[in-house]
């Protein structure tokens, strides 16, 4: 149910910008000229662009607090996994191998060798 009121939501919200954004901020809603025939006039286009906003804002807050509702009505509560609650085992702690220790080098050898061995 919370779904399909959340897409009827989505759907109303998209509609209302749509709305809006057709709207002219000077009245003559749809960009209709001074033609007072054909589709609609200016003004019968800006009253249906205010209604059909009024509408739809109206059907966006009320289906928000009812979505709201249903939300909080059906919220489960936390639940804590306690499985395991009060096992101590601790698992076995392996190290890593040491790396060999470098020896000086001596003045005869090679002088380009280094003197730490180069990991493998």
């Amino acid at each position: 149910m919370f779904a399909f009121l959340l897409i009827v939501q989505t759907l109303i919200a998209v509609t209302l910008i749509g709305v809006i954004l057709i709207q002219r901020s000077e009245g003559g809603g749809l960009g209709v000229g001074g033609s007072s025939s054909g589709f609609m006039t200016a003004r019968g286009a800006a009253d249906f662009l205010t209604r059909s906003t009024a509408v739809l804002g109206g059907l966006f807050i009320v289906l928000s607090i009812v979505m709201a509702a249903i939300a909080g009505a059906t919220r489960q509560p936390v639940k804590i996994d306690t499985s395991l609650a009060g096992k101590t085992e601790t698992a076995p702690v392996q190290q890593a191998p040491q790396a060999p220790t470098p020896q000086p080098a001596k003045a005869n050898q090679n002088q380009q060798a280094p003197a730490v061995p180069l990991a493998q």
